[in-house]
């Protein structure tokens, strides 16, 4: 079963269509169980954020697989296949597995370093898993690009120079009011007051920024009040004034406040041009995809609007050359051991099979020798059994050893394949990481950021196969 990836980042389409193919938490359960009705995907993991839409599946053939998610992308959004071949990229089999170790170590996000991707992508396998939507192919590579973001993190000096994209939308934002505020300034919004809606993750890291920022007084808005006066709490608990109130009256603060961040994970705009038309001065960073803030907001009069497609025009954090260096010497290591690890867990099913026929062979040779030897005593018998038994055990001993160590190599499947016809055994070829190897690892649709390789038609094949055809 081969790992296919589908995706549309910042990098590859603007905010306002990665906004119409963005999948909301809610969505999501229901999203992976109309793609595990296709019988090309037995496996699914979908990364939903604000910067990037990720559809991981283990897919029985690239060409089926494909299409299989191209419809579903279709479905939901309600774009035309032609929009959008243009914005996304294809990633298969090993061009997958390094495109998700890469994203968990921080080196494919906006701020380059930053953290957050980790915790999304640890969420986004959770909640796969808790659906059953998630097998052992995609077990594995999500537990080791986990593994892979965490030793990136931990041995290289990225987290000095990669901050989280809230840090950062919150840094412009802070900038906006205090034009002389550094990232770090303790007292870079004292005597400034903030307010933040939504109380979810985002908007947690957001609170807590700003109280190191030294921010005066933070009001929280949500929809569920309890949710709110739980992150106005962790606030207070900081040394940060703060206060909770319900999602629909944030409009009542707005004249106190000179910060404000939202984060609610609406699928409509929360902020509205008639809502802060005469709240200015106002500094707004705008955290959601699809973005909370009205089409507009921006350009009113004493309002300074950072949202996700400002930040992508704007953002220039980028790691020093040695932490970028370090940082994926540690992804092309922990790559290369998944890859060999992974290719050694295909010749584990012939070494089985081999054995099984090899102790049923012993068996049947022990009962042709009792009926010939009737004269042998029990205590005989067990001895003659034990020493065939060992010697046929020391005979596949090497060859087996071997076939796991040389498996772990490039092409490695054709060391199984050559036990299965020596040996008749009655397997099919080991199909992972490496079916349909007549397909680039890595294919970017539309030609973008220059990494298409191979002749394969992408857009013809998903012209050719979104009529339909779930199990």
């Amino acid at each position: 079963m081969s790992v296919l990836l589908v995706g549309m980042s910042h990098r590859s389409a603007p905010v306002s269509m990665l906004e119409r193919v963005s999948v909301a938490d809610t969505d999501q359960p229901k999203t992976l169980a109309r793609l595990l009705e296709e019988d090309a995907v037995s496996e699914a993991m979908l990364v939903s954020t604000c910067n990037r839409v990720e559809y991981y599946v283990a897919a029985r053939g690239f060409h089926a697989g494909l299409s299989a998610v191209i419809r579903e992308i279709v479905d939901r959004s309600g774009l035309d296949v032609d929009d959008l071949t243009p914005h996304l990229y294809v990633r298969y089999a090993e061009g997958a597995a390094e495109h998700m170790l890469s994203v968990a170590s921080g080196l494919d996000s906006m701020v380059i370093g930053e953290q957050q991707i980790i915790g999304q992508i640890r969420a986004a396998y959770q909640s796969a898993d808790e659906h059953g939507a998630v097998g052992r192919t995609l077990h594995d590579l999500a537990q080791r690009s986990l593994h892979t973001g965490k030793r990136v993190h931990s041995e290289t000096d990225i987290d000095e120079a990669g901050a989280s994209m809230v840090s950062v939308a919150v840094d412009e934002a802070i900038r906006a009011i205090n034009p002389d505020y550094r990232p770090g300034d303790a007292d870079g919004l004292a005597g400034n007051n903030a307010l933040i809606l939504g109380a979810g993750a985002m908007s947690s890291l957001a609170a807590t920024h700003l109280g190191r920022a030294g921010v005066s007084h933070i009001t929280v808005a949500n929809r569920t009040l309890d949710r709110a006066q739980n992150l106005a709490d962790h606030s207070i608990e900081a040394g940060v004034p703060a206060r909770a109130i319900a999602l629909e009256d944030y409009r009542d603060v707005l004249d106190d406040v000179d910060i404000l961040v939202t984060a609610t994970g609406a699928m409509s705009p929360v902020v509205l041009i008639d809502h802060v038309r005469d709240a200015g001065p106002l500094a707004i960073a705008d955290l959601s995809m699809p973005r909370d803030v009205e089409d507009g907001v921006g350009e009113l009069q004493g309002i300074a609007l950072f949202d996700i497609e400002r930040l992508q025009m704007t953002s220039t954090r980028e790691l020093g050359r040695d932490d970028e260096i370090a940082a994926r010497a540690i992804v092309d290591e922990e790559l290369k051991s998944y890859l060999q690890a992974q290719r050694a867990l295909e010749a584990a099913p012939t070494v089985k099979a081999l054995r099984e026929k090899a102790a049923e062979v012993v068996s049947a040779e022990l009962l042709r020798l009792e009926a010939k030897t009737p004269g042998l005593t029990e205590r005989e018998r067990e001895e003659v059994g034990r020493t065939v038994r060992r010697v046929v055990d020391k005979l596949l001993h090497v060859p087996t050893v071997q076939v796991k160590k040389l498996s772990g190599e490039p092409g490695g499947t054709s060391y199984a394949q050559a036990l299965q016809r020596l040996f008749d055994l009655p397997l099919s070829t080991p199909q992972s990481l490496y079916a349909d190897t007549d397909i680039p690892a890595d294919l970017m649709v539309g030609d973008r950021m220059g990494r298409m390789r191979g002749t394969a038609d992408i857009e013809g094949i998903m012209r050719s196969t979104t009529g339909g055809n779930r199990g």
